[in-house]
């Protein structure tokens, strides 16, 4: 279930992130801050919904999934596709979550 979480996490943190970008720098209404801030609440809930041992264990695996789903949100939302160096690195950066979240550890 933590793959799920994290996906959902990386949407809502994105979508949260974005209003405050549209109302500081695209000019857009200050009312934009309201969703925004519902999906950044929203966020933190489900990040913290993640089955780990650990918080920081959690963030930092959750690292990985929020590089990739940014550069879909570059591509979907802001009509810029990613480069061959985006997707290099975010290869590089799921492979670094992959190792902490599911790295075997004594108990």
């Amino acid at each position: 279930m933590t793959i799920p979480i994290f996906i959902a996490a990386s949407i809502a943190e994105i979508a949260g992130c974005f209003a405050f970008w549209a109302w500081w720098r695209l000019d857009k209404s200050v009312l934009w801050l309201v969703p925004g801030i519902l999906s950044l609440i929203l966020f933190a809930w489900l990040l913290a919904q993640a089955e780990t041992d650990a918080a920081g264990r959690a963030y930092a695996a959750y690292g990985g999934v929020y590089i990739l789903a940014s550069l879909g949100w570059l591509w979907l939302a802001e009509g810029v596709r990613p480069d061959r160096w985006d997707m290099i690195g975010a290869v590089i950066c799921l492979g670094g979550a992959a190792i902490i979240l599911f790295a075997p550890r004594a108990t």
